[in-house]
């Protein structure tokens, strides 16, 4: 739908061996679009997925997991996520995870992660980084890079204008 009646959606994108700084920034992130009024996808794992999986949940927001399995296994769902997608495909399921988003913001992450920003920046879904991977396309190609933020209190803020500003109505949440 075109119209404005499907939810916002924030891909949270970050490794499920996390740092604690990494961990801390991501359930910063998952309660701040919680209050906006946004919903939450993750991998569903643990790290990063778990983290704003569980600042979403707590800030009473709604949680999506995109996991990489057929059914619950080795940390998958986490205890967080309130809607399971169990899609078997392993990392092909990152494609689905920025696919599904309205704005990604990568924290930290492996290999797993710098797939989804390159699936976003090539879907043209805009990506956020905190102290993420730092790549970028030959000036040729013209591509939106991702904003970059290294400041924990820089990125909520400004993400916290970005959210707002596109944040369902009430209407929108299904109330009156």
């Amino acid at each position: 739908m075109s119209d404005g009646s499907l939810l916002p959606v924030l891909a949270v994108l970050g490794a499920a061996d996390a740092t604690a700084a990494e961990e801390q920034v991501a359930e910063a992130v998952g309660a701040l679009a919680a209050t906006c009024g946004w919903v939450v996808l993750t991998g569903g794992g643990p790290g990063v997925m778990a983290a704003a999986s569980r600042g979403a949940l707590a800030a009473g927001g709604l949680t999506l997991g995109i996991l990489p399995t057929e059914r619950a296994a080795g940390g998958y769902p986490n205890p967080w996520v309130r809607l399971a997608v169990f899609t078997g495909a392993g990392s092909a399921r990152n494609a689905f995870n920025v696919l599904s988003a309205t704005l990604c913001v990568a924290i930290g992450g492996g290999a797993g992660t710098l797939s989804e920003i390159a699936l976003a920046l090539k879907a043209g879904v805009p990506v956020w980084c905190w102290r993420s991977w730092e790549l970028g396309p030959p000036p040729e190609h013209g591509l939106d890079l991702p904003r970059r933020f290294d400041d924990q209190r820089a990125l909520l803020d400004a993400l916290g204008l970005a959210l707002r500003e596109r944040a369902p109505r009430d209407r929108d949440r299904g109330r009156p």
